[in-house]
């Protein structure tokens, strides 16, 4: 009865489910395809994903923003 015990307390640990394949998160991902060059207000180029809209300033005037860009920026103002 012991041995029986002990074969079937040996069968479950061996029958131990393969873990899945943990894949890198964060900055370590492809970056989504689509995306465009653009020519940002403070003289630098960036790489956007979004579309291009024009958003209302605090003083009334209209503003070129580039949208969803690397490194983490939402908005970006271009330079006209």
């Amino acid at each position: 009865m012991k041995v029986l015990t002990l074969a079937l307390l040996l069968s479950i640990t061996v029958a131990k489910p393969s873990q899945p394949v943990r894949q890198p998160s964060g900055e370590v991902q492809k970056p989504a395809k689509g995306g465009r060059w653009y020519f940002a207000a403070s003289g630098h180029a960036i790489y956007c994903y979004g579309p291009v809209m024009t958003l209302p300033m605090a003083d009334g005037n209209l503003q070129k923003v580039a949208t969803f860009c690397r490194e983490g920026k939402t908005v970006v103002p271009l330079k006209d």
